[in-house]
């Protein structure tokens, strides 16, 4: 059982962790990758943006996140297929991914589950539901 003081250590760790993790939003309706972003910042995590396929892997390979975000619909390629290259990658391969789409959640759901995606988040998007898709894809406990 841990003491108040040792809890609170606890609990200053996560937060630190939290504040420095990276989070790349690949996403190319701006008004969305703003709103994500504008969360996770509140929430303290740093963030990137990526606004197509193309561009993802390139600000990807220099960030280095510790978690992405995916939007399915992108210009210049699909969201699977650049999740298909990322996981190719030694150096992003083991980064956990979030796919946010508006396709149809029973369909692509368990395909993107399937591929090694950690959660399918349906468009229009619960925050609540989005938050804690973060949270458990970074192997944080709420607090």
């Amino acid at each position: 059982m841990l003491s108040g003081g040792q809890r609170g250590t606890s609990i200053v760790a996560q937060a630190a962790a939290v504040a420095s993790a990276k989070v790349l939003i690949i996403e190319d309706d701006p008004d969305i990758g703003g709103l994500l972003g504008l969360r996770l910042r509140k929430a303290g995590y740093n963030t990137a943006f990526a606004g197509d396929a193309v561009t993802a892997l390139t600000i990807a390979r220099k960030e280095q996140p510790d978690l992405i975000v995916l939007d399915l619909g992108l210009p210049g390629g699909d969201g699977m297929l650049v999740m298909e290259r990322l996981k190719g990658l030694a150096t992003l391969a083991h980064v956990p991914v979030i796919i946010v789409s508006a396709r149809d959640p029973a369909s692509s759901g368990p395909q993107t589950l399937a591929a090694g995606a950690r959660a399918f988040v349906a468009k229009p998007i619960q925050m609540d539901s989005f938050m804690a898709a973060v949270r458990a894809a970074l192997g944080e406990s709420s607090y």
